[in-house]
């Protein structure tokens, strides 16, 4: 994931201390002096800029000098960019320098990390990553800016921690409005909350279950995390040392619970929001919602749809489903294999939980068919953690001093444009190393792929969201036939049975949908109206031009986590890893509009899709 391009340094060559301080002195004086030319100049004929919310409020890419030189345009004297200094002593690899460094701009101060290359007997940028990590004047309170929490001295009118929590949980939504509603309380939802409230931005987070974690709790039982402990930490609160590697789910569920009460997240369970509309003129929106039966209106000024790409079940309309007589519902429904003990069940997908379910059920004794309508790739657990992630992501690179934030800004540093690049050799590696298990699963008749590009999962996740499956064993149960595979699409149900395309016929007493997630933007279109959904557009996706993500080129994930078509409605979500990251950039946004800080946001993205 962070390899380097280029041929080995030579003795005779300057350090790559004095190399990278050259560059950075350089950059930094022909911002100080307007040159945008001269700045520039100073990247590499191929290069990439990355930049979060730092100079453009935006989370934006531009390539190339003649992007820079577009981007400097339009933000340099806003930004007013200063005090650039080396964070440390930068790294050389195969002929490439990683420097990390620290800026601030008008407003605030920010991280940097720049991999520098020779090109013309110069040192230039090839890549470089600018992100603000706080305000100016607006600082979290950590620290040596702790809060004191004792109030000294005498004071009749004294408040207790208590009665302060009491109160504040009585006026919001009532006497006092929510500057930010957040509409989803899982770990996304519940993570940004902790992160305004850190910044002291009045904000609320609903969810339509009773208790924070209840999301994870409803799900099949057998579910676990796939994505290791060093990966999946929330902000401020990390997992303690002692945590499983792979969380199951209701360990989750009362960590978030927990999460919550001890960040004091405002958060209101048992409430759904069912209309939102925004009125231009007062900036200001109007939400129904219902909470626990009582019908409210909230009157915030931004509107965040945390509900998660797994959010909106894509449950598929077949004829015959109305005269089947077994059970059927999709795989975020599905209770766990208990009552299913020597029943005929058809699992209809071939991804993440199609095959954490198949395994659960054949342990207790069903009766289990795969039904596989495209390839999938697949990609051994412990393959992907150690050649995968390791580097990142692991005690190994905790050891080596690759702490989870430094983590999270070196794979925020390569850009989306040659992400692929990377991870091609890692997946030729993995393939490699477990060529028995995929001959195995070929020779069973399942349809394999590595991504359109060979590379992988990770970038199959940011395009599209699915398509893969990190086994931890239910894909041997495939290949040796003790769950039965059948390929093609379904046709129709009938009262006892599932009908393939070619005639295949299934026989079922329950029929499990795991057939993904809609677009996040359906759930704009169910809040407020599809007006405001075609407007927003198309939400995930790099617009790689690969199966479910229609080009052109977008160079981010769409609408996640930075402005969007709407005004005032933003989109927050992804992973644990990314809940984790973006939600400070989407946290620092929201803030800066709430003190009245200028936003002017640079490089906004076209919509070219509507879902």
């Amino acid at each position: 994931m962070t390899q380097t391009l280029g041929s080995p340094q030579t003795d005779s060559l300057p350090s790559p201390q004095r190399k990278a301080e050259n560059w950075l002195t350089g950059f930094a004086d022909a911002l100080a002096a307007r040159d945008i030319p001269r700045a520039a100049s100073m990247f590499a004929a191929t290069s990439y800029w990355r930049d979060l919310i730092a100079f453009t409020w935006n989370i934006t890419t531009t390539e190339n000098p003649d992007g820079v030189t577009r981007r400097l345009e339009a933000t340099l004297g806003e930004a007013d960019p200063a005090h650039f200094a080396l964070e440390e002593p930068p790294e050389e690899a195969d002929g490439v320098i990683t420097a990390w460094f620290t800026f601030e701009t008008a407003v605030g101060r920010g991280r940097g990390l720049v991999r520098l290359v020779a090109e013309d007997h110069e040192t230039k940028a090839w890549t470089l990553l600018t992100t603000m990590y706080e305000l100016k004047g607006h600082e979290e309170p950590r620290g040596t800016h702790r809060p004191m929490g004792a109030e000294h001295g005498i004071n009749p009118q004294r408040q207790t921690w208590a009665e302060k929590r009491a109160q504040e949980e009585a006026e919001l939504g009532t006497t006092v409005q929510p500057y930010v509603l957040v509409i989803g309380g899982g770990q996304g939802g519940i993570a940004l909350g902790a992160r305004l409230r850190q910044l002291d931005v009045p904000a609320l987070v609903i969810d339509n279950h009773p208790r924070p974690g209840d999301q994870w709790r409803g799900r099949y039982k057998s579910l676990c995390l796939h994505d290791p402990v060093w990966y999946d930490h929330l902000p401020y609160l990390k997992f303690p040392d002692n945590w499983p590697v792979f969380a199951p789910k209701d360990k989750i569920a009362d960590w978030l619970e927990s999460y919550v009460k001890i960040m004091e997240v405002p958060y209101w369970g048992s409430t759904k929001a069912t209309s939102a509309t925004f009125d231009p003129t007062t900036k200001e929106w109007t939400v129904e919602i219902d909470r626990d039966g009582e019908r409210m209106t909230l009157h915030p000024k931004q509107v965040v749809l945390a509900t998660g790409m797994s959010g909106k079940p894509n449950v598929p309309q077949l004829p015959g489903q109305d005269v089947f007589r077994g059970e059927q519902h999709h795989s975020s429904q599905h209770p766990g294999p208990d009552a299913y003990t020597g029943k005929r069940v058809v699992v209809i997908g071939s991804n993440n939980s199609a095959f954490d379910i198949c395994g659960a059920l054949w342990e207790h004794g069903a009766d289990v068919t795969m039904v596989q309508r495209s390839s999938t790739h697949i990609v051994k657990s412990e393959s992907l953690m150690e050649i995968g992630m390791g580097d990142l992501y692991s005690e190994r690179a905790l050891a080596s001093g690759v702490t989870t934030e430094k983590a999270d800004m070196i794979f925020a540093s390569l850009p989306y444009r040659i992400m692929h690049r990377f991870q091609i050799p890692l997946y030729e590696q993995m393939k490699e190393r477990d060529s028995e298990f995929y001959a195995k699963l070929e020779r069973a008749g399942f349809w394999l792929d590595f991504g359109e590009d060979e590379s992988g999962l990770f970038l199959k996740y940011l395009r599209r969201g699915s398509g893969y499956y990190i086994d931890v064993g239910a894909a041997d149960l495939v290949a040796d036939g003790q769950v039965k595979l059948a390929h093609g699409q379904v046709e129709r149900l009938t009262e006892d049975s599932v009908v393939l395309a070619d005639g295949t016929e299934l026989p079922a007493d329950l029929v499990v949908y795991a057939t993904g997630y809609g677009s996040m933007n359906g759930w704009a279109a169910d809040l407020m109206g599809q007006e405001v959904a075609d407007k927003v557009g198309k939400v995930w996706g790099l617009g790689s031009d690969t199966a479910k993500d229609p080009g052109p080129w977008e160079g981010e994930e769409r609408n996640m986590w930075k402005p969007t078509q709407q005004e005032a409605l933003w989109f927050h979500g992804g992973n644990l890893h990314q809940s984790r990251h973006y939600s400070l950039y989407l946290a620092l946004q929201l803030k800066a509009r709430h003190v009245g800080i200028p936003t002017p946001v640079r490089e906004p993205a076209e919509v070219h899709h509507l879902s």
